[in-house]
């Protein structure tokens, strides 16, 4: 017999990548997260590249939408200095995406083609002979 656990998937982590996060903020506009990469043991992994993820938030009518966007930089100054344009380059983003879900809400309406019968409450029942071209 099944039971609820037998249907949880399998959550393990990477240890091949690994990083040691830290976070900055200014308390202003967001926040700036530096993940340096480490090897199961802790230790440095000087092979891989430290990441630099900034974070922010869009407040909209149902409360604020939480942005996270990746920093092109190499050095904790080289982020802070980026954080500016990278945010606005994924505010715009979201802004797009947002767009795009609201028109896909708005043309959701499902039009049968022409000739087909619509059976169901409410449909038009077919059966005439007559058709329109």
């Amino acid at each position: 017999m099944n039971t609820p656990t037998d249907r949880l998937p399998d959550i393990s982590m990477d240890a091949s990548a690994l990083y040691r996060e830290e976070m900055y903020t200014d308390r202003k506009m967001g926040i700036l997260r530096v993940l340096h990469p480490v090897n199961a043991d802790g230790s440095a992994d000087t092979v891989r590249a430290t990441v630099f993820s900034g974070e922010a938030q869009l407040m909209t009518s149902l409360g604020a939408l939480p942005i996270s966007f990746d920093i092109p930089a190499t050095t904790l100054e080289e982020a802070v200095a980026a954080y500016s344009a990278a945010s606005k380059t994924a505010l715009e983003r979201t802004m797009q995406e947002l767009q795009d879900l609201r028109r896909q809400a708005a043309s959701s309406l499902v039009i049968p083609p022409a000739g087909s019968h619509l059976g169901g409450m409410g449909g038009l029942g077919g059966g005439g002979k007559i058709q329109m071209p």
